[in-house]
């Protein structure tokens, strides 16, 4: 009797354990966190396609992306819910509640890295390489709706906190001739594919070279009006940017990447506002070019031209 009553234990014990698995419901906070961290994710690329389309205005489209953000936070805060309800009572959807988690922790860590910014950076939306005398949007400011921030630069206070935050944003000067620095400049602007409102080429003694574009954010598309002054140096060519937001009263430093001064070590500037003795012999090349009108002269200057390029290119980035 005892080897058979083992035997009916054992599967019998195995049998109660699985109905009583069977019965133990799932969590209806997992469940739902799924379901809405699931629907969180539609509604955000749904925000992203209307902000980037324009389909709507500003503070709509913003609207429903936000929207989306704010799905996702409830999602969260359910999820938690259910891992302490799961943990307390034994249910069941663990999973649910872990997937809805992820889910939501991916949708809100961008936002989450911008609000770090924000905390870090000055509340500024305007980036220019000369404060004292900054490019001036003209076909981009008819462009902008009544509600987009203006094109007058901010003045003394926005010039203070800009070079604090970014040192490094300074004008880019190089040993090449202004037409040169302009073409090698619509390549670049041309490249990383903004949309380019109005270009005016320099003319020597009578205007300075000018390109207004307008660039996008990479994920919401959010455009921000950049201009590029090219005008006459002793040293060659002198390249000014200026780049601003046209929504809100902070740019999480995007505006500072397209002038930022680093790229110049990778093109043997020392200093910003010095040309190194490597542009100088460029500046030679050129010279050399134009008066013999030579081959080989044209080919150190198109060699120089892409160095050039390659030197803007990296300036215009972001």
């Amino acid at each position: 009797m005892g080897r058979a009553e083992a035997y009916l234990h054992g599967p019998m014990r195995r049998a109660y354990f699985a109905r009583r698995i069977k019965a133990d419901p799932t969590s209806r906070l997992a469940i739902w966190a799924l379901r809405i961290a699931v629907f969180s994710i539609a509604v955000v690329l749904l925000g992203i396609v209307i902000v980037r389309a324009g389909i709507l205005e500003i503070i709509p489209s913003l609207a429903a992306f936000g929207g989306g953000l704010l799905l996702a936070g409830v999602a969260m805060v359910f999820a938690f819910g259910a891992f302490v309800v799961i943990w307390r009572e034994g249910l069941s959807g663990f999973g649910m509640a872990l997937g809805a988690f992820f889910i939501s922790a991916a949708i809100l860590a961008y936002p989450a890295y911008l609000g770090a910014r924000a905390y870090r950076l000055p509340a500024i939306y305007d980036i220019t390489t000369d404060p004292i005398d900054p490019p001036r949007f003209e076909a981009v400011a008819r462009l902008r709706p009544r509600e987009a921030n203006p094109t007058l630069y901010a003045g003394l206070r926005a010039a203070e906190l800009q070079k604090a935050a970014y040192p490094n944003v300074q004008p880019l000067i190089v040993a090449a001739t202004p037409q040169v620095a302009y073409d090698a400049a619509m390549q670049a602007i041309t490249k990383y594919k903004w949309r380019i409102v109005d270009a005016r080429g320099p003319l020597a003694g009578r205007r300075d070279g000018r390109i207004e574009a307008v660039a996008r954010t990479p994920i919401l598309g959010f455009r921000d009006d950049v201009v590029l002054r090219i005008r006459q140096d002793p040293d060659g060519a002198r390249v000014d940017i200026r780049s601003t937001s046209r929504y809100g009263r902070h740019d999480f430093g995007t505006n500072a990447a397209r002038p930022d001064g680093e790229p110049r070590d990778r093109v043997g500037l020392d200093a910003p506002g010095e040309v190194s003795p490597s542009h100088r012999s460029v500046q030679i090349r050129f010279s050399a070019c134009h008066s013999a009108g030579s081959s080989s002269g044209c080919a150190a200057e198109d060699g120089a031209a892409r160095v050039f390029i390659t030197a803007t290119r990296a300036f215009v980035s972001g």
